[in-house]
């Protein structure tokens, strides 16, 4: 499908309320919850450091940098995931600063903060550059640049190849959001800026779906982007029948037969240049 033009206010919009449907904290604490543990370990985050979480949807790396001892903002676009966020961090007993937040025009100064994080959110944000600019500009010179993005190869980027030819088509000029998931690309967005670059390509393990029809009804049930593509598709049963089949497939391409997979992602961190 060809691009076509929409007002960047609607596109936030949209994007706000596709990332509000569904269950995306359960996602986050039951399928993916490895993830912000290990951003925070990669990116050295210790106690007294000032930390802002990019798209920190319901705080999956904000908290573990919370819980690591530093003084963390959570930022995102959908009020909805700050919420469910900050009820999840009373309950373990944390403090945490929650701002609704548009990742391309963060609220902040420049230089702010000693680390500055994205656990598979910056990559949704549909203009990559702009993004890029703000993680540069809000961290200090010396101070960490940490991400975890799917990869395209992954289980997660081909998921969005999967469900792309029945999505409606994008507005112009928003890019791939697994294209954050390429070395070269993230490289190319934050240029000579950083410096001591580290990246690598992980496997996350997810067990927690017996069959590849459990992933699937989950995935339909809490996943936004997911949710939406149904949504765009719900008065054609043909092509939600073959949606549903693609996906079980993909999934049982991803398995090993004992109601595991395996998920790939970037692990991206750097250093702004002093």
């Amino acid at each position: 499908m060809t691009a076509h033009a929409i007002d960047p206010t609607d596109i936030k919009a949209k994007h706000r309320a596709m990332w509000a449907l569904g269950d995306y904290p359960s996602v986050a604490a039951d399928v993916i919850p490895a993830l912000g543990p290990a951003l925070v370990e990669a990116c050295r985050i210790k106690p007294g450091d000032r930390v802002l979480d990019v798209a920190a949807g319901s705080g999956n790396a904000a908290i573990p940098a919370a819980i690591a001892g530093a003084e963390v903002v959570a930022s995102d676009l959908t009020p909805e995931l700050l919420t469910s966020g900050r009820r999840l961090a009373e309950n373990l007993g944390l403090s945490l600063d929650w701002r609704a937040a548009d990742a391309e025009a963060l609220p902040f100064a420049d230089d702010e903060f000693d680390a500055v994080i994205s656990c598979v959110g910056v990559m949704f944000a549909p203009h990559h550059q702009a993004s890029a600019d703000e993680l540069v500009r809000v961290v200090r010179p010396g101070g960490r640049i940490g991400l975890i993005n799917w990869t395209p190869e992954g289980f997660i980027g081909q998921m969005f190849a999967t469900m792309k030819p029945y999505a409606p088509p994008p507005p112009v000029g928003a890019q791939p959001p697994p294209l954050w998931g390429r070395e070269d690309h993230v490289r190319l967005l934050l240029g000579d800026r950083v410096t001591d670059i580290v990246a690598r390509r992980e496997q996350l393990t997810v067990d927690c779906f017996g069959t590849p029809e459990e992933f699937r009804d989950f995935f339909k049930a809490c996943y936004g982007p997911t949710i939406a593509v149904y949504r765009a598709i719900a008065d054609t049963p043909d092509h939600v029948q073959e949606l549903d089949r693609e996906l079980v497939e993909l999934a049982r391409r991803h398995g090993h037969g004992n109601g595991t997979m395996e998920w790939e992602y970037l692990l991206f961190s750097a250093s702004k240049r002093r």
